[in-house]
């Protein structure tokens, strides 16, 4: 869901690009069925404001947000993408180039869970190989509502080999600390393959070497 607003489509504006005063940028993707609470998620995030009025987004839309973290300045460019079939198309052409996604479902819903497993394949699909990927289990104030148990969520995220957080945009629970932990994930990330990069120049190791850096690079906690 998602207000509409003159950047829909848009890439990002001018005064955005021309904004060179940081050390990084990442690409972001929120994903997941219609309704889970992506575009209330990223508002709560960007802006610390929420609504509980509910308008589908239309194709995709995004924010820019400026954080530091390891003594780095990094923009985030974050998308919030449409969960309808119909915007398949156009929301999985912003996978490439995406460092880092957050797979959303609603605690509530059974069907968004049941969809994760096609995100997950869409994600695999779509972008590149080392986007890091944080599953959430959204809405957890709802707990009188829950469908979904923890431990369920817990389970699928282990099986996929991604994180797990379950979060309230209306309550304010874990929002801030899942971009922070998407993005301390991707600078980790970051750091393993320039090392490895380094150690292969100037060591000259062999390509077997890499291989098994690269196999052993993904984080989990």
């Amino acid at each position: 869901m998602a207000s509409s607003d003159s950047r829909l489509h848009q890439p990002p504006s001018q005064k955005d690009a021309a904004d060179q005063n940081f050390d990084y940028m990442f690409k972001l993707l929120i994903i997941g069925n219609s309704s889970v609470g992506k575009t209330s998620f990223l508002f709560r995030y960007a802006d610390d404001s929420f609504t509980s009025a509910f308008v589908s987004t239309v194709g995709i839309d995004f924010k820019v947000k400026t954080v530091f973290r390891n003594n780095k300045r990094i923009k985030l460019q974050i998308w919030d993408t449409a969960g309808q079939e119909r915007y398949r198309t156009i929301t999985t052409a912003y996978y490439r180039g995406a460092m880092g996604f957050l797979l959303m479902y609603d605690i509530t819903n059974q069907d968004s869970f049941g969809a994760v497993q096609d995100w997950a394949t869409q994600i695999k699909t779509y972008s590149w190989d080392n986007a890091q990927v944080i599953l959430i289990g959204n809405k957890c104030d709802l707990e009188d509502d829950r469908l979904i148990a923890t431990e369920d969520g817990q389970r699928l995220s282990e099986d996929l080999g991604f994180q797990f957080f379950e979060a309230s945009a209306k309550d304010n629970i874990n929002v801030k600390q899942v971009f922070e932990r998407l993005v301390d994930v991707i600078c980790d990330k970051m750091n393993e393959t320039m090392e490895a990069d380094t150690s292969l120049t100037t060591n000259h190791r062999n390509q077997s070497l890499k291989d098994s850096s690269e196999s052993h690079g993904a984080c989990s906690c």
